[in-house]
């Protein structure tokens, strides 16, 4: 069997890998899509209600990924996860405590 015909095709399909754009800077709302979280800087943020428009800013200045919500007594997965923030929240929805995994 014959293969040397395949070597353009392949030649032309890594090239063309290789002039791909790199990700987006920015997520679909234009908000930083993040990276690695840092928790330290939103410590500032516990004793703030969970609003949406303060779990974005949390999430934004963490440098984080993706953020979640943790409610009293809510089953959560354990797995570390280094581009999550988690803000942990008591009943009334504030801000208790804000780490990252």
């Amino acid at each position: 069997m014959r293969t040397s015909h395949l070597w353009p095709t392949l030649i032309a399909t890594l090239l063309a890998a290789g002039c791909a754009a790199p990700p987006p800077t920015a997520g679909p709302t234009g908000a930083p899509r993040g990276d690695l979280c840092n928790a330290q800087p939103v410590q500032s943020f516990v004793g703030q209600n969970s609003t949406a428009k303060v779990v974005e800013a949390a999430r934004v200045q963490s440098g984080a990924l993706m953020a979640r919500i943790l409610r009293p007594g809510q089953m959560v997965t354990k797995e570390f996860n280094a581009q999550r923030l988690n803000l942990e929240v008591d009943a009334n929805g504030r801000i208790v405590a804000v780490r990252c995994g």
